[in-house]
């Protein structure tokens, strides 16, 4: 039953994933098409991320109620929902709108998969463990932005590929048992949320800046990149194309880097990879071919595809696993931040810098976010 429970929660957060870079993608495209600014296009998909933000404070009093089991259907129904409504209600405040409750839909989904799996994962295997979940939200997220191919045969076949896949996800939750989360001892921390919260950016604050880093980079290269990519000359084929090739990146690298760091140590392969992706895009900055820009994805997917899950398993790591569902919420809400910045930083420097300065913001990020992991010394769980 537990093997049959992570399979269940991993191809949960693969249609957490597809649904992401799905709408990322392919609203891009349409509003693009349609002669939205890349400033209002990067706003749009802000949506989502802004829901994932508005649901985090709310996540962890209904899961220590009611367990993981309501909370993932509840999160598969709020996608179904509004994936299914896209089509039919056309409108850049109705997309806006409903990307809104996908994100509040996914943070439900991520926050109570990614609590189920670290509360139940022994603590030499994390990184393993995580590294498959995040290989099965990487190759979901790889998938999505291939729909951008049917939108000339007709714009509902992705909304309705996502809406099964969705269904069939609800069937198969269906069968899990429901559990709880680990309490503490402590009445004053159990009751207090703003303490939990406080005590958690205490122990593992530093283990958040991935994650936020991740939802940058994620939100940047999915809703900014096809609006830079077709400015600068690529077709809609190369940009469907070019994205999944930074995932596929991550997929090649996700299992071995969580390998490496159950042996090595979060922290370093931390170090190692943020400088590494640092390197990847300032490369990127200077190339004007679909190949050469592959080339240069594929290594910064192999780098800091990752991220997200390395983060999760390094605050796993820091944590008592009573602050395991506050850490998961604290880095929901950073992964939100990001996502939120990302779209919105890039496509303000699109209209403004031009060519490279898509590249030139990530690149600056993930350079300041790998000397803060660096020079960081965080200090154990108890």
């Amino acid at each position: 039953m537990e093997k049959y429970r992570f399979y269940v929660l991993t191809a949960i957060v693969s249609i957490s994933g597809f649904t992401q870079g799905m709408l990322l993608t392919l609203l891009s495209v349409i509003l693009e098409r349609k002669g939205v600014s890349s400033s209002l296009n990067g706003f749009n998909a802000t949506g989502l991320y802004l829901g994932i933000l508005i649901a985090s404070p709310f996540m962890e009093k209904p899961l220590r109620r009611f367990g993981y089991k309501p909370l993932i259907i509840v999160g598969l129904l709020s996608i179904l929902l509004s994936v299914t409504l896209m089509p039919l209600l056309q409108g850049f405040w109705i997309w806006f709108l409903l990307r809104l409750i996908i994100g509040i839909g996914n943070q439900i989904l991520q926050f109570s998969t990614q609590t189920w799996i670290t509360s139940t994962t022994p603590i030499e295997k994390m990184g393993r463990t995580l590294s498959f979940y995040g290989l099965s939200f990487g190759a979901g997220f790889a998938l999505g932005p291939l729909t951008v191919n049917f939108i000339d045969i007709h714009e509902i076949i992705p909304f309705a590929i996502t809406s099964i896949a969705t269904l069939i996800a609800c069937s198969l939750v269906l069968r899990l048992q429901n559990d709880f989360p680990e309490q503490t001892s402590s009445a004053q921390i159990e009751g207090n949320v703003i303490l939990r919260f406080k005590q958690t950016i205490q122990i593992a604050g530093i283990a958040l800046l991935p994650g936020f880093t991740y939802g940058f980079l994620e939100s940047s290269l999915n809703g900014n990149f096809p609006v830079y990519a077709l400015r600068n000359g690529f077709n809609i084929q190369s940009v469907s194309i070019l994205l999944p090739i930074f995932v596929i990146g991550s997929l090649i690298s996700q299992i071995p880097l969580g390998i490496l760091s159950d042996r090595f140590g979060r922290k370093k392969i931390l170090s190692i990879i943020l400088f590494s992706g640092t390197a990847s895009f300032f490369i990127a900055i200077f190339m004007n071919t679909p190949f050469t820009l592959g080339l240069c994805f594929l290594f910064a997917g192999m780098f800091v595809g990752s991220l997200f899950s390395l983060g999760i398993s390094y605050m796993a790591d820091l944590l008592p696993k009573y602050l395991l569902p506050s850490g998961t919420i604290l880095a929901g809400v950073a992964f939100g931040i990001g996502s939120m910045l990302g779209p919105l930083t890039g496509g303000v420097a699109i209209d403004l810098l031009g060519k490279g300065s898509l590249f030139i913001i990530l690149t600056t990020v993930l350079l300041i976010v790998s000397f803060l992991i660096t020079i960081s010394n965080p200090e154990k769980k108890c």
